[in-house]
């Protein structure tokens, strides 16, 4: 069924009379949510692209199947208009004039319709935020009590589960922030729902614990593109931040807010590599940041409108590699509380995810909680059990350091650590502990396979570490050669080793 999501959300679905889509604004702009095997799926209906989709939605009996030209493919939900829709508050505002019904149970809103660079140079390519503004589809400004009315009634009557907060950049940049802080305080005194916000990195890295305070469960920050000459033709405020500024907040929201609840959009069709994708998939997935691969989609009022969507095979390619991306850094959509992500109907990832099932998962730490664990298991190991140090094991090169884990049912149950000696390429590992109940599981293996690959892709051309003697065969069958003779380390001999990076996979 992957392919088939996929397909059609570059190809577009041809719809029966009655069935119509949203056709402008911010968000999943043009089309209509379906549920795919249980996904919520948001497909093209309306663009001149859709009308000449071999897939079409037909009625059969009480509900809709889809086909691809003759062939039945599976049977469809279309997603109803929501019944909040009908409502108004008491001063007569549409409640679909405040928020939006997103996939299948996700409330979204633009709390601030407006952007600083809406009518400049600096206005993304792609965006519609005004769009609907202009419309009169929608309100400038939604009032947190507004927000919270619309939420609280959207949970009753329309089962919503989460609820997403966007806005404009604001004047000066970064002041949307404190107004959706706001927002999310009175939509969770109201509701108790999961919040997701979404902003740019702000000069105040501080602004992002208001979110956190008012009750804000994850974030998005959007970088779209990590190739920096299509980044600047088609959001130059975003390029002007700049890399460092991103990364910078990146590594601050997940420190606030947890692995795998931040997110951030790449957008496929824009004009970048394939390898840019993917490498930029890889970089913010070391970080704990998911990365929401989307086809872009052509929003009706946009600089982009005229453009279609990436082809369905250039989105297969990407899609597997990503997902093989996540599954190493044990990040998943179904761990995300709330946003985009959480949603996911606008990109097929959801669908191309591995499932873990207690599959062992090795990756960079990601947050500092994390890293205090592996040192908690390096302090059993070494000090504990092996009484190589007496108090800690900790030293200058943590700083430097790659920190490793592995994790095995969602609980970190190992780890290893490498870092350069200078700028000459070469790398050293060591510190590899695993705790004493869990060596049955291959844990030892799977994290020097880690650090292997972590090293080439830090351009490594030589690779070692001091090896106990007693772990010299285990470290052979992994690809490891001896070098020189036995040393002694911390009063116990050790044999100096050599990776074999050539058996490391690319990628």
């Amino acid at each position: 069924m992957k392919r088939v999501i996929t397909e059609i959300q570059s190809l577009g679905i041809r719809v029966p009379p009655g069935i119509t889509g949203r056709k402008g604004g911010a968000g999943p702009a043009e089309g209509r949510a379906l549920v795919i095997n249980g996904l919520a799926v948001h497909v093209p209906i309306s663009s001149e692209y859709a009308d000449r989709s071999p897939y079409i939605i037909e009625r059969e009996g009480s509900g809709f199947v889809l086909r691809k030209e003759e062939k039945k493919i599976c049977p469809v939900e279309v997603v109803g208009e929501p019944f909040f829709y009908g409502r108004q508050t008491t001063d007569g505002i549409g409640y679909k004039q405040i928020a939006l019904l997103h996939g299948a149970d996700c409330l979204a809103t633009t709390v601030l319709q407006t952007c600083r660079h809406w009518r400049s140079s600096k206005r993304c390519e792609f965006c519609g935020t005004e769009v609907s503004l202009k419309n009169g589809m929608t309100l400038a400004k939604k009032l947190p009590e507004q927000v919270a009315e619309v939420a609280l009634a959207a949970k009753r009557s329309d089962r919503i589960s989460h609820v997403v907060l966007t806005a404009g950049t604001g004047e000066p940049p970064g002041a949307e922030i404190a107004y959706m802080a706001k927002c999310a305080a009175a939509v969770k005194a109201s509701t108790e729902l999961p919040i997701h916000v979404q902003f740019a990195p702000p000069e105040d890295m501080g602004q992002m614990d208001l979110l956190k305070g008012s009750g804000v469960d994850t974030v998005g920050i959007h970088i779209e593109s990590f190739d920096g000459d299509i980044l600047s033709r088609m959001a130059p405020a975003k390029a002007e931040i700049g890399i460092k500024r991103y990364k910078t907040a990146w590594k601050r929201a997940v420190a606030l807010f947890g692995a795998n609840q931040v997110s951030s959009f790449l957008i496929a069709g824009l004009g970048e590599t394939f390898d840019s994708i993917v490498r930029g998939s890889e970089f913010l997935a070391e970080l704990g940041v998911y990365p929401f691969v989307v086809p872009l989609r052509p929003i009706p009022g946009s600089r982009m409108q005229d453009r279609i969507p990436p082809d369905p095979d250039t989105m297969m390619g990407i899609y597997t590699a990503v997902s093989d991306i996540l599954s190493r850094s044990g990040l998943s959509w179904l761990k995300s509380k709330a946003g985009c992500v959480r949603c996911g109907a606008c990109s097929a990832l959801p669908a191309h995810e591995k499932r873990a099932g207690g599959r062992l998962i090795c990756r960079p730490v990601q947050t500092e909680q994390e890293k205090e664990i592996a040192f908690a298991i390096r302090n059993d190991v070494f000090v504990k059990e092996q009484h190589l140090f007496k108090d800690s094991d900790i030293d200058e090169n943590d700083r430097k350091s790659v920190h490793l884990v592995a994790e095995l049912d969602g609980v970190i149950v190992g780890t290893v650590r490498v870092f350069p000696t200078g700028s000459n390429g070469h790398w050293i590992g060591g510190r590899l502990a695993v705790n004493k109940e869990k060596r049955i599981y291959k844990v030892g293996a799977g994290l020097v396979k880690a650090a292997m690959k972590q090293v080439k892709m830090k351009n490594c051309n030589r690779f070692v570490a001091h090896i106990q003697l007693e772990n010299v065969e285990f470290f052979k069958r992994l690809g490891w050669e001896t070098v020189g003779a036995v040393e002694n380390h911390f009063n116990r001999p050790h044999q100096m080793m050599v990776a074999d990076l050539d058996r490391v996979p690319n990628g």
